[in-house]
């Protein structure tokens, strides 16, 4: 790939040197900027039609829902205005419409490339964004943004470019993301089998009397999780108490995640509290479940915690604390994981016709125990295959970070003029170990 013979220096901004025939403007000079109406989901579930509605969210490419009518008919670029992905930009071109919260872009004149813009705004954007509560890109910010405009031949042959790269990169990272799912399927798969079937493929097996079970050991036995451990409930500790620092930690609903505890809304209590709220803390290796709407779409809100921390539970959270004479604590990790206990906690929930669980429902959960040697022996065995899933899945993870790192690079190389893209300029240059 070449260069351009000569650059000129663009002052007092991020861009440096660009190609000294393209021209620095604003994006105001350029662009209408405005944006949708406000459409609630109910408009949206009461006119369901085929003309998408984008909003701020960025999953399903921006898409909220579709309805039965369309504002907007033509090319445009619109952005997300607010939350944790405001600046992300998309490029539209059809019949659709916007909320309120998605801002959108229509040129003034034919001399310019809109998907050229995307890719260029989509680099830009971030440092112009107002973080606050709530972060915000806010139409006048958005249009006292700096604009690299090369001739329109150019955006051109950039955006002919840039569209074939990344689609090739795309699909190398949509690859590297189809296998590590079938890594986690068979992570799940193998867990699934191990804690209800054991390690040894010749012991003698009986039928669990539970569909999704199946046969189980003939020599475990059937048990429930109330007799094997306790549980205690969280304080409604106040929330005025709550404090930016400290050395006491408070585990509200907003931490517990299905893979771990979440410390991103963080929150700590006076110190005294760890003593004067003893029978509320969390210990390492509790088990801790959410009462509150405890099922997510990646399975139950449940964590085993592994951290050093003086912590203390909120309410709405249940701490287990099992009994190490009758089970192993990391069977217990691997037990919560499985297909059957997600089956039987889901039982328990639809008895109480409501979204919530009690202690008493999850202590009432059937579980299929061997003896304490063989739990170490499944734990043992477990630790050892996971941890080998677990080093392959991190690889391609590594790979698809690599890759969005190309992505980006190769975008901003090219809409800043560092590189000349020409006809000719078809190759994908990836080194062979990021693929």
């Amino acid at each position: 790939m070449n260069r351009y013979q000569y650059y000129k220096n663009v002052p007092e901004t991020w861009i440096g040197d660009i190609p000294v025939h393209w021209k620095i403007s604003l994006v105001s000079r350029h662009f209408n900027i405005g944006r949708g109406r406000v459409i609630s989901k109910v408009e949206i579930f009461e006119n369901k039609g085929d003309f998408p509605v984008y909003s701020s969210q960025t999953t399903n490419n921006g898409e909220l829902g579709k309805i039965n009518t369309y504002d907007f008919d033509g090319e445009y670029v619109t952005w997300t205005t607010d939350g944790a992905n405001t600046g992300t930009c998309f490029h539209r071109n059809g019949k659709f419409n916007t909320t309120n919260v998605c801002g959108m872009l229509s040129k003034r004149n034919i001399l310019f490339e809109l998907k050229y813009l995307c890719f260029y705004l989509n680099l830009v954007t971030k440092p112009y964004v107002r973080i606050d509560i709530n972060p915000k890109l806010m139409n006048n910010m958005m249009g006292g943004i700096p604009l690299i405009v090369p001739p329109i031949f150019e955006q051109q042959q950039i955006v002919s470019f840039l569209d074939d790269k990344t689609q090739k990169i795309y699909s190398l990272i949509q690859q590297k993301e189809k296998k590590i799912e079938l890594l986690k399927e068979k992570r799940t798969s193998l867990i699934n089998h191990v804690v209800t079937k054991g390690v040894n493929p010749n012991v003698e097996m009986k039928d669990s009397g539970v569909e999704w079970i199946g046969e189980i050991p003939s020599h475990w036995n059937t048990s429930k999780l109330k007799y094997h451990g306790n549980f205690f409930s969280g304080y409604s500790f106040d929330s005025n108490d709550f404090q930016n620092e400290g050395e006491v930690r408070v585990i509200k609903i907003s931490n517990i995640q299905n893979n771990g505890v979440s410390w991103e809304d963080l929150s700590f209590l006076p110190k005294n509290y760890y003593d004067d709220f003893e029978g509320f803390r969390v210990l390492k290796g509790d088990l801790i479940f959410v009462l509150t709407r405890p099922i997510i779409s990646t399975g139950i809100k449940v964590c085993f915690y592994q951290e050093e921390h003086l912590t203390l539970l909120n309410q709405r959270n249940s701490v287990f604390r099992p009994d190490v004479d009758t089970l192993v604590k990391r069977f217990l990790f691997f037990l919560v994981r499985t297909f059957y206990f997600f089956e039987e906690f889901k039982q328990q929930l639809k008895g109480s016709g409501q979204p919530n669980i009690s202690t008493e429902q999850i202590s009432n959960i059937k579980i299929y125990l061997p003896s304490l040697k063989e739990q170490q022996q499944i734990v043992e065995y477990l630790d050892k295959q996971t941890e080998e899933i677990d080093t392959l899945i991190q690889l391609e993870q590594k790979k698809i970070d690599t890759l969005k790192e190309y992505r980006q690079s190769l975008i901003s190389e090219v809409v800043t003029g560092k590189i000349r893209v020409c006809e000719e300029d078809n190759s994908l240059i990836l080194n062979s170990q990021t693929v």
